[in-house]
């Protein structure tokens, strides 16, 4: 799935303000979805703030891997 060395990718991270800015969200969703996920039972709001997060944290994701694959020199497709 990713072949690129660990090193690199931190560096990447850090070097990369908007790649550094989308991992710090991607965390904080992440986080948010933890604490929706330790409650017994979720709320009408709270299910739809779960399947929102988890859509945001894809799009976060894909929007990374697009910048790692620019900094790799992979062109896409489209």
């Amino acid at each position: 799935m990713n072949a690129e060395p660990l090193g690199a990718k931190a560096e990447l991270h850090q070097t990369d303000e908007e790649l550094h800015s989308l991992s710090v969200q991607h965390h904080q969703l992440d986080d948010r979805l933890h604490e929706l996920a330790a409650k017994q039972y979720l709320s009408e709001p709270e299910h739809v703030e779960e399947v929102t997060l988890k859509k945001k944290k894809l799009h976060l994701k894909d929007r990374m891997e697009d910048i790692m694959r620019r900094h790799r020199g992979d062109h896409p497709d489209s």
